[in-house]
Parts: structure tokens; sequence; C-alpha cells
């Protein structure tokens, strides 16, 4: 009885210092704090949902839309500010009895300001756009490529040093291109909102 008394004890006078070695899962990330830096390269994907016009034609494309985005951002006090691009595939599409006109993909290059409130960042954002489209007719199918402009706005949130998720609005105009098969010029106007979560290195 006194052996297993004294076996209790000591297992209960080192119990504080090996809990405190005994870590299974390694250490957590470190959450969001005062200092939040928003400076550096970042990489990413993003989820969400297009829809708009394309011009001349009455027909309105609208589908999901998915891609990657990457940039660098640069911060001086609460200011930050840099630049983004981002590559998109789309499911926007419309038809018209037997014509359909879709914009499978599109991208942008743009410019970013923004104002942090320590992990919260609210930006606006303004630069190029670029985007195909695509008309079809029974037999025929004919493709463009349009440049043209996007701007908008998001919120992003710091969720560990790291990691980032966003949540932005963006309208894109894409230029009249002649499309032979409808005889018709047209642009693409579209509005598009997503998600996104980035890697910050």
């Amino acid at each position: 009885m006194n052996k297993l008394r004294a076996t209790v004890a000591l297992m209960l006078a080192t119990w504080p210092a090996m809990a405190a070695d005994f870590q299974p899962y390694g250490k957590a990330p470190p959450l969001p704090g005062p200092g939040y830096k928003w400076s550096g390269p970042y990489f990413g994907i993003n989820l969400g949902y297009l829809w708009g016009t394309a011009t001349t034609l009455g027909l309105n494309p609208r589908g999901w839309a998915g891609g990657a985005q990457g940039g660098y951002n640069w911060q001086v006090g609460q200011v930050v500010f840099g630049g983004e691009t981002d590559l998109q595939v789309s499911a926007a599409d419309d038809t018209f009895a037997s014509f359909k006109f879709s914009n499978p993909w599109f991208g942008t290059a743009r410019g970013r300001l923004g104002y942090a409130f320590e992990n919260v960042l609210l930006y606006a954002t303004v630069g190029l756009a670029y985007g195909g489209g695509r008309f079809e007719i029974p037999g025929l199918s004919e493709t463009r490529t349009h440049l043209g402009w996007a701007g908008g706005g998001g919120l992003e949130i710091g969720l560990t040093p790291n990691w980032s998720a966003r949540a932005e609005y963006l309208f894109i105009g894409l230029s009249d291109k002649t499309y032979v098969v409808s005889g018709v010029s047209s642009g693409i106007d579209s509005h598009l909102v997503r998600t996104g979560l980035s890697f910050r290195f």
C-alpha cells in the first residue's frame, strides 16, 4: 500500500511537467493579433457566380465561375496597396432558339488599394480585363477574345498570419467583337460575386 501511495504521489508531482511537454498534434497556429501584417506575396483559389449581358444579342449568360488569384501587397501604416491577377473558367451561357452564347473563360490584372483594421482589410480594385466569347448555331461555332476593364471591391479577413479569406464583387466590361456567324458585333458586360482563400508567403 505504501508503494502504491508513493507511486501515485510521484505521478501527481511530475504530471504538470509531462503535460507541458505532451503535444500530440503540434503547436496550434498563432491567431491574428495587434500588428497584423498584409505585406508580401500571396496565391489562392476562388469560386463564385457570374451573370451578365451579351450586348446587341439579347442574351444573358450566367453560371458559376472559379479559378486562381495571385498578387503582392505593400503596407504603409494602415494603408495596403498592391497588384493582383486572376484567371477563371466559367459555365456562364444563355440560349435563344437554336443560338447559344457563352463566356467560357476570363481573367484580370488589377491594382488594389485598401485600409486595414488589423486583420480586416477593406479594398477597392480596378484594372485590365480579358476573356473569351463563344457563339454557336447548329453546325457552326465561333470564338473571339475580348479586352476591357474590371473594377469592384471586397473584404478580406486574415484567419492566421498566413491564411486569409475574402468576399469580392467585380464588374467586368469586355469590348465588342464581330462574330461572323451572327453577323453583328457584341461585347460582354458581367457581374461577378465570389469568395476566395489565399495563402500569404
